[in-house]
């Protein structure tokens, strides 16, 4: 069933956790880092030596480079990621991806072999500092989840506002916002995987013991959150574009609102209290209002081309809440950057550029003297229901490499055989 053990927080271990992450467009919370493992003392009796050690330098390639990367998480990126390419991130991404068709020869036809190693990985959300357990399907549900997390730090490099050459200030080019949804659609692939394709191997009391940096419902916000983060993308794309209507545009806020939404359900009930975790909490309480405050503020201009005199009372009723909801995700944005590890907004584009300037002034010019009748309260109770739209963007359909040629040559079979013979004596 695979054995478990959690080293609690306090047992002095050396989990990172740097004071501040620089600037953040998009919160990756903290990277789950594996420690060493000798597969030669579980698996030498069992696998040919040159299978135990291919295993072991594709493992010990990953420790390495996820420790390095790690003591850099604290470090603004802007330069290295403009010099490089964030090729570090690539490079590991990579050492995963050729990792994973060895690991998964561990679990192939329901292998015994799966249960012989003891996978230990740090964490950082969970209260526990590492948790070990041996299930090479926990293996497996770490590497999807540490490549998802390099997906969204290679999407946060595209998303920091660079100098542009015309001397104006700086902004993100169009080739990086697509580049980036192409990237999120990855890293939502890896985690939709996982939920489906990975977690339900797991027995159920195994899955009660995962640290909440894997727990489903983290997972999915995660995926959530990478769909978000792209329908954001999308927004401030239809902004800049001439032929893009105001139903689009609103759709594309609701379903901001709906991504959101669904990430914050997710979390609700789990104990994400702990550093990375509470940041992560409040960095989807704040996007969720910040989403609301753009669908109102859409779903107000498209009532207030109405010619009736209740459209119009709709519209005003929208547009408050959009200016409400607007100034409540400043506070949100505050109490993120505030939280442990610190962290800076960079300079405003896309959709919040256009929006901080619009909802202000629009609701103003719209509501005029009425404004200052209607507490918050009042505002949300007379604020029309948003229109509700399916989220259009997907997953990429992301599914597990078949396990490495070397796992089907015949001495590995008869390998398999033996340790199971073993077993049943």
């Amino acid at each position: 069933m695979g054995c478990l053990v959690s080293t609690p927080q306090d047992s002095g271990g050396n989990r990172r956790r740097p004071g501040s992450i620089g600037d953040v467009s998009v919160y990756v919370p903290g990277f789950r880092i594996p420690k060493p493992v000798d597969f030669s003392l579980s698996l030498g009796d069992h696998l040919p030596k040159n299978l135990v050690k291919s295993l072991s330098a594709f493992r010990t390639r990953i420790v390495v480079m996820a420790s390095q990367e790690a003591s850099t998480v604290s470090r603004t990126r802007r330069k290295s990621a403009t010099q490089h390419g964030g090729s570090t991130l690539a490079d590991l991404h990579q050492a995963l991806e050729d990792y994973l068709p060895i690991l998964l020869g561990l679990v192939k036809d329901g292998s015994q072999l799966q249960h012989n190693v003891q996978f230990v990985w740090m964490n950082q959300e969970d209260e526990a500092e590492e948790t070990a357990i041996s299930n090479a399907w926990y293996e497996v549900l770490s590497v999807l989840h540490l490549m998802a997390m390099l997906s969204l730090s290679q999407a946060n490099l595209l998303l920091l506002p660079r100098a542009s050459s015309d001397g104006y200030q700086p902004k993100v080019s169009e080739d990086s916002r697509r580049a980036s949804i192409d990237i999120f659609l990855k890293a939502a692939g890896y985690l939709d995987c996982a939920v489906r394709n990975v977690l339900p191997q797991l027995p159920n009391p195994l899955r009660k013991e995962l640290p909440v940096d894997l727990a489903e419902g983290v997972l999915r916000a995660l995926c959530l959150q990478a769909l978000g983060q792209s329908v954001d993308i999308q927004l401030g794309m239809a902004i800049d574009s001439a032929k893009a209507t105001l139903a689009v545009k609103r759709r594309l806020a609701c379903e901001m609102v709906k991504s959101w939404q669904q990430a914050q359900d997710n979390i609700m009930n789990l104990p994400l209290a702990n550093g990375w975790g509470e940041k992560h909490r409040l960095l989807i309480k704040w996007k969720y209002v910040e989403a609301k405050a753009a669908a109102y503020y859409y779903h107000g201009l498209i009532l207030d081309e109405g010619n009736t005199e209740k459209s119009h009372g709709m519209a005003v009723a929208a547009l408050q809440a959009a200016d409400e909801y607007f100034k409540e995700s400043k506070r949100a944005c505050e109490a993120f950057n505030a939280a442990s590890p610190l962290s800076r907004n960079p300079p405003l584009w896309g959709t919040m550029k256009y929006l901080s300037d619009k909802i202000p002034k629009d609701t103003s010019s719209k509501v005029r003297i009425n404004r200052d009748l209607y507490s918050y309260e009042k505002i949300m109770e007379t604020a029309p229901t948003l229109p509700d739209f399916a989220l259009a963007l997907k997953p990429d359909d992301f599914q597990l490499p078949p396990a490495h040629p070397s796992w089907n040559e015949e001495n590995v079979v008869s390998g398999q055989a033996s340790s199971n013979h073993l077993r049943s004596d």
